[in-house]
């Protein structure tokens, strides 16, 4: 689910908030996120809150964690509920942004793990992926696998924008 199309203002005010370190928009994003029709019912059925995460080089690449700021943004007053450990991001390729779904598929084999200390704290949960934008759903996807391999009951997601299908443009 997602709360805005990937496209003008929100493109451009993404790219602030995620490549230009304006963190101050998670609180607006998370606002509208709130706000997307059925978002208010995942946010009660999850057990946990998983920002998707970024690889130890991108993260330094980037100097802050956009999904993180948003998952925060989204349950201040439940911090309990974020799980920012229980998936791992083991690979560092391409940007996905740049690259086909195909390439994005083969680029996230084997991307995302979850510690072993998470096996047993997941096991049966529910649980709401979280992440900033949505262009093919083949991250999320990836993700959403490795942590139902983990065990995870059931894997939603939540995103800030999502790039439309190429019928849902307006040209």
């Amino acid at each position: 689910m997602a709360a805005v199309d990937y496209t003008f203002p929100w493109d451009r005010l993404i790219a602030r908030f995620k490549f230009h370190g304006e963190t101050a928009w998670a609180r607006t994003f998370a606002g509208l996120m709130r706000a997307a029709p059925g978002a208010g019912a995942l946010l009660d059925a999850a057990d946990g809150i998983v920002p998707l995460p970024l690889t130890p080089g991108r993260l330094a690449e980037r100097g802050h964690h956009p999904p993180w700021a948003l998952a925060r943004a989204l349950v201040p007053r439940h911090p309990d509920a974020l799980r920012p450990d229980a998936l791992m991001r083991l690979s560092d390729g391409p940007a996905q942004h740049r690259l086909a779904r195909e390439e994005r598929l083969r680029n996230l084999r084997g991307a995302f793990a979850v510690p072993a200390e998470y096996l047993s704290r997941l096991r049966g949960a529910r649980l709401l992926l979280v992440d900033d934008v949505v262009t093919t759903g083949a991250t999320l996807d990836a993700a959403a696998q490795a942590l139902l391999a983990a065990g995870a009951a059931r894997v939603d997601a939540l995103v800030f924008a999502r790039t439309p299908a190429p019928h849902e443009r307006a040209d």
